[in-house]
């Protein structure tokens, strides 16, 4: 197996309108053995990375580039900051955020939208491309909200994932 690496640089990054164009997840599992679906809240666990600076922690995301489509950019992620692979289930919404240390040419003012899905997470790599800078902790939803680094997350989590979980489960029981 050749060795993952992250991309660096932003030669291939997207902007829109002044925007950087981001893709980013909310990775989750079951805490049932078998991996199927379970509709008690406390029963899903989300997982989230430390912040390279400051406290808080954070669901992975990072930079749309032009060769790959938005959900690619969102499993990169996950694998380069978290070390996980999975499915990306459900497109949750996107977030406007402001950048203070990712400003450019392109985004002067550091203004970001940030594309997000959740991804069931099959596999948990021993090492990834970032592990050496991040630490990954699965966290049940409440956890999360309390932990999470910006505010932007947390409303991502709360309404975007919690929503689209409720949605997804409600429509299995209606098909079983």
């Amino acid at each position: 197996m050749t060795d993952l690496v992250a991309r660096t640089g932003r030669l291939q990054q997207r902007y829109k309108a002044g925007c950087r164009l981001v893709a980013g997840c909310i990775p989750f599992k079951y805490r049932n053995s078998d991996g199927s679906c379970d509709s008690e809240p406390e029963k899903i666990e989300v997982l989230m990375i430390n912040s390279q600076n400051g406290p808080g922690l954070l669901f992975p995301k990072g930079g749309w580039e032009n060769d790959e489509t938005v959900e690619e950019a969102a499993a990169r992620e996950a694998l380069e900051e978290a070390g996980v692979r999975g499915e990306i289930m459900g497109f949750l919404g996107d977030y406007d955020f402001k950048s203070k240390t990712l400003q450019d040419e392109f985004s002067p003012d550091g203004l970001c939208k940030a594309a997000i899905f959740a991804l069931f997470v099959k596999e948990e790599l021993p090492s990834w491309p970032e592990q050496s800078t991040r630490q990954r902790r699965w966290l049940t939803i409440r956890e999360a909200v309390e932990n999470c680094r910006y505010p932007w997350m947390q409303k991502a989590l709360e309404e975007g994932f919690t929503k689209w979980h409720a949605k997804m489960i409600s429509r299995n029981l209606e098909e079983h």
